[in-house]
C-alpha cells in the first residue's frame, strides 16, 4: 500500500505525485493544498489534455496555411489546459471525495486529507474556470461555442464511473475535445480532419487511461467503481492493441483529410509511425501486476503525443 509522503512543513503529498515535484519542492505552504487540488504537481494530465489542442493546430496549417496568430493559440491552448485541467480535477475531486478516501491511492488527495473544505474547492473551481473562460474569449466565436459545449463533458465525467464500465470514453470525450477547438480557433469551421483526429485522441485516451486504471482495480472492485481495467481484466493487452490501432488509424486518416501536398504527408505520417512505435513499445512493457510500472507507461504518453504534435507542426510550415 502506498503511504503518504511528508514536507519539510508537515503537510501531506499526494501518494502518486512525482518525487520532488516543484509544488512539494518550492510553492508556498498556503499555496501547495491548492495547487494540489489542481494536480500542478503531476503535470502529465495537462499535457494530456493540451496535445490534442496542438494535434488541431497542426492539422489546420497543413489544410490552410500557417498564420502568426497560431502562435497566440498555442500559447492560449497551454495555459487553458492549466486552468480548465485545474478545474476539471477540482470538480472530480468534490464529487469523488468519498470514493478517494477508500482508496489507498487517492486518499491523500487535499479534500479527502482535510487539508481543503468542499467550499473552498468550489471557490477554486470557479477561480479557475472564469480564468480559463478569459483566456477562451481571445480565440474566436467557433472556438468559443465549442469551448462551452465542453463543460457538459467536464462535468459528467466523474459520474462516469458509477453508471458505466467505459468512463475511459468520457475521458477522452473530454480530454480530446481541444482538437476541435484549436482548429475552429484557425479557420472558424469545423472539418472532417480534427473530428477524425478527435477520434483518434479518444482511442488512445481508453489505451492510455485504461494502464493508468490497472493502479487501482484491486480497491476500485472492493468498492464498486467501473473501469476498463476492470472490465477487460487479463484480456487488457489485446484491447489496448485494438485502441491503439484505432488511434493510429484515426490519425493517419486525419491527416490525409487535409488534402496534404506530398512531402506534408510524408512528414506528417513520420510522426504517426513514431506514435504507432511508440505505443508499440508500452504494449510491449505492460504489466497489469506492476503499479508503478502502469503509472510510469500512463506518464510516457507525453512522448508519444509531442511526435504526432511535432510532426504535425513542420508539416504545417513547410
Amino acid at each position: 500500500m502506498q503511504t503518504d509522503h511528508q514536507t519539510p512543513e508537515g503537510q501531506s503529498t499526494v501518494a502518486d505525485a512525482p518525487p520532488d515535484n516543484w509544488v512539494d519542492r518550492y510553492a508556498p505552504p498556503d499555496w501547495r493544498p491548492w495547487l494540489r487540488l489542481s494536480r500542478a504537481d503531476r503535470p502529465i494530465g495537462t499535457w494530456l489534455l493540451l496535445l490534442p489542442c496542438w494535434w488541431g493546430i497542426g492539422l489546420a496549417m497543413i489544410a490552410d496555411h500557417p498564420q502568426w496568430h497560431d502562435l497566440w493559440i498555442a500559447v492560449a491552448c497551454g495555459a487553458g489546459a492549466v486552468l480548465m485541467r485545474g478545474a476539471g480535477c477540482t470538480w472530480n475531486d468534490i464529487t469523488d471525495r468519498d470514493i478517494d478516501d477508500k482508496v489507498a491511492r487517492t486518499r491523500s488527495r487535499p479534500i479527502p486529507s482535510g487539508q481543503v473544505t468542499v467550499t473552498g474547492a468550489l471557490v477554486w473551481l470557479a477561480a479557475q474556470a472564469l480564468a480559463g473562460f478569459v483566456i477562451l474569449l481571445t480565440l474566436g466565436g467557433a472556438a468559443i461555442l465549442l469551448g462551452i459545449a465542453s463543460l457538459a463533458l467536464v462535468a459528467i465525467y466523474p459520474f462516469a464511473k458509477r453508471f458505466t464500465w467505459w468512463p475511459q470514453v468520457f475521458l477522452g470525450l473530454a480530454f480530446n475535445w481541444g482538437v476541435l477547438l484549436a482548429w475552429a480557433a484557425h479557420t472558424g469551421n469545423l472539418a472532417p480532419a480534427p473530428v477524425l483526429a478527435y477520434l483518434a485522441g479518444i482511442a488512445w485516451t481508453i489505451f492510455y487511461d485504461t494502464i493508468y486504471a490497472h493502479q487501482d482495480a484491486e480497491d476500485d472492485a472492493l468498492i464498486g467503481v467501473k473501469s476498463t481495467a476492470r472490465l477487460f481484466g487479463t484480456d487488457t493487452p489485446r484491447w489496448l492493441a485494438v485502441f491503439g490501432a484505432a488511434s493510429v488509424l484515426f490519425l493517419t486518416l486525419a491527416v490525409l483529410a487535409t488534402g496534404p501536398s506530398w512531402s506534408q504527408a510524408l512528414i506528417a505520417l513520420l510522426g504517426v509511425a513514431g506514435f504507432a512505435g511508440h505505443l508499440l513499445w508500452q504494449l510491449g512493457r505492460f504489466d497489469m501486476h506492476d503499479g508503478a510500472g502502469c503509472l510510469r507507461l500512463f506518464r510516457a504518453n507525453r512522448d508519444a503525443g509531442l511526435i504526432v504534435a511535432l510532426f504535425l507542426a513542420v508539416a504545417g510550415i513547410v
